[in-house]
């Protein structure tokens, strides 16, 4: 009976210690600097695992080997990690300039829908008054990061679809690193796009310019993208 029993608690220790294996940890850094990212959307495209990254940076998703995990967050060019192991991860994402935004943005792509395409995140981040789970366990606290993330994710996407580079220079005479600098400062907040139309938007943009002009040359600039 003795041996039965350390039998089945080596097969429960290495059962534990199987499933704990199948839970990557890591940090997400700013390319080139110690800056860590929190707010990264860490999702694996087998299992559909998702996840953010924290206040300083780290994440911790279940996947498994032979997955691919993707990391993207706004103003940074997404990533991938191929995982081979479980060991903790440094994940270093390149900061993205205007320019490779416009390039990711389509008016014929079908845009994101979080609630298609996630809508377990949705389930889970209901608060319901007789039930604690929904109110403190990790799973609903995540589900409702992930829910404020999605939404701020899609406003910035309205933001893009409007203040496109060619409406801008259709309207002020910037052109280049002028005019990507330019949109980067004044860039207008979902709130503004969604209570105001077209005209307002062109005098909001002659009004930027004229402020633009008005600033000394060091305060036109952005700071440079380290290689």
């Amino acid at each position: 009976m003795k041996y039965q029993y350390l039998i089945l608690s080596a097969l429960l220790f290495l059962a534990c210690t199987a499933n704990a294996q199948t839970v990557v940890k890591g940090t997400v850094f700013e390319l080139g600097k110690n800056n860590k990212v929190s707010d990264v959307f860490v999702r694996d495209n087998q299992n559909r695992q998702m996840t953010l990254t924290d206040s300083k940076g780290n994440f911790s998703i279940r996947t498994e080997t032979g997955h691919t995990l993707v990391f993207s967050a706004p103003g940074y060019v997404s990533d991938t990690l191929y995982v081979t192991d479980f060991t903790n991860k440094k994940i270093e994402l390149v900061t993205q300039t205007i320019a490779l935004r416009q390039v990711n943005i389509s008016a014929k792509r079908e845009a994101f829908d979080a609630h298609k395409e996630y809508p377990e995140v949705y389930t889970r981040s209901k608060v319901y008054p007789l039930s604690p789970t929904s109110w403190f366990s990790k799973e609903a606290k995540d589900a409702r990061r992930l829910k404020k993330y999605f939404k701020h994710e899609e406003e910035e996407r309205h933001v893009d679809e409007v203040f496109t580079m060619n409406y801008v220079q259709s309207i002020i005479p910037l052109r280049g690193q002028e005019l990507e600098n330019f949109m980067t400062i004044y860039r207008p907040s979902y709130a503004f796009i969604k209570n105001n139309n077209g005209p307002s938007l062109a005098v909001y943009i002659n009004d930027s310019y004229k402020k633009y002009q008005a600033l000394p040359a060091d305060k036109r600039t952005l700071p440079a993208l380290k290689e």
